[in-house]
């Protein structure tokens, strides 16, 4: 008896799925739950996993190919088991009788240079260490030089007159150039599924989207300060460390109740005015950017973003994130200073009006109350869609986070 492997239920508004890799081969051995073969999607890679035990007795979907909802993947046979699979151990053949062992050879007897050989020995021996280096130099036979010194010792000047005298390399002599290598010097590699959507959305929100972005910089010492006196005690507490992302999201919340445009979308002919507060984070993947959701982030406190961001981050790097987990963001924050940019412009997430793009931290001469100090900066980027979006409303949001960032105790004052 045999039992298919279909495709699941992939998520809301998503019908179509890639094989991206098989996991196991026909013939191999099943368990109960073990993950049998990858798919992907527009947002997420997801593993399916096998129901009952057996052996994988069929491939219908080859990887690579596009399945729909409940189409076959393949088939799995019952009772086969591990041995199955599994092919009987082959005897080991006997050892071969050890080769007799071969006739000693006598020992070469040496033999007296011929005469020429005794020259040039005598020659090198009797040359100065001058001498020996220029002959070596030229790739000269100090045998075939005849010396004009003392006992016929070569001399610099007659090793020059060999030299002098030497007919000029032909082509032939010349070295042949190195062979260059003639591997493969590119690669093509089918796009994924993810990176293609990627792709579709980015260019996407340029074509839709009249998209402007506004700069500032926030002096981070406050919070830098902050963080490293309480961020022992924190995490022996809520056992998750204090970063930075619990800050620029409580800021993010506030500065967005303040302008609810910011959260806003626009739909056909008509703004959407959100009154909940679902924050994407950006997160590098294996695959691909990807941006889990923090759903009702005004509710949380910094533990629960921190914890919260984690599994979201460790679910992406495993390849787990789920469609749910994708899927209702209102603002997105991306932060490039993970890798070091120190200025960029984030582009649209749509259907949302606006992302904060956070850079790295880096000490710059500041001008303070009259006198110049060293402080540690970061440059904030607000990329928002200005059909929604006035300019004011824009600089008047990043001032906000601003303000929150430098003066963290507003955050928990609420003014």
């Amino acid at each position: 008896m045999a039992t298919d492997i279909v495709v699941p239920t992939l998520g809301e508004s998503v019908s179509e799925a890639t094989v991206a890799q098989w996991l196991k081969k026909p013939g191999d051995a099943i368990a109960v739950d073990d993950p049998l073969v990858e798919l992907e999607t527009d947002k997420v890679t997801l593993e399916v996993n096998a129901s009952v035990a057996g052996v994988l007795s069929e491939v219908a979907a080859e990887e690579g190919a596009n399945v729909e909802v409940g189409a076959l993947l393949g088939r799995i046979s019952e009772g086969g088991g591990a041995s199955a699979a599994t092919p009987a151990p082959k005897p080991e053949p006997a050892p071969a009788p050890a080769p007799a062992p071969a006739p000693k050879e006598a020992e070469p007897v040496a033999t007296p240079p011929p005469p020429l050989a005794a020259k040039e020995a005598a020659a090198t021996d009797a040359q100065s260490p001058a001498v020996r280096k220029m002959v070596a130099e030229h790739g000269l036979d100090a045998g075939k030089i005849e010396g004009t010194g003392k006992d016929g010792r070569l001399l610099k000047e007659d090793v020059q007159k060999a030299v002098d005298s030497a007919p000029a390399p032909t082509d032939e002599a010349k070295p042949a150039a190195p062979a260059q290598d003639t591997g493969a010097r590119e690669e093509r590699v089918r796009m994924t599924r993810l990176r293609k959507r990627i792709a579709e959305r980015l260019k996407e929100a340029q074509n839709t989207a009249a998209m402007l972005t506004t700069f500032n910089e926030v002096d981070m010492g406050a919070v830098m300060d902050l963080r490293n006196i309480y961020r022992d005690s924190f995490e022996k507490k809520h056992g998750v460390r204090l970063g930075f992302m619990s800050f620029f999201t409580s800021a993010v919340v506030a500065a967005l109740k303040e302008l609810p445009a910011v959260n806003g979308a626009i739909e056909g002919d008509e703004i959407v005015y959100r009154n909940y507060y679902n924050i994407g984070v950006a997160v590098s993947a294996p695959q691909g950017l990807v941006v889990p959701v923090l759903r009702n982030a005004e509710t949380m406190g910094f533990a629960d973003i921190e914890k919260n961001i984690g599994i979201l981050g460790r679910r992406a790097r495993d390849g787990k994130l789920s469609m749910e987990d994708m899927s209702g963001g209102t603002f997105t924050i991306t932060n490039g200073g993970v890798f070091g940019s120190l200025l960029s412009t984030p582009i649209l997430n749509p259907p949302q009006s606006a992302i904060l793009g956070m850079h790295k931290i880096q000490e710059r001469p500041m001008a303070v109350d009259g006198e110049v100090k060293i402080r540690r900066m970061m440059y904030l980027a607000l990329s928002y869609d200005h059909r929604l979006i006035d300019g004011r409303e824009a600089v008047t949001f990043l001032v906000r986070v601003k303000d929150y960032i430098e003066d963290p105790e507003r955050l928990l004052l609420n003014v």
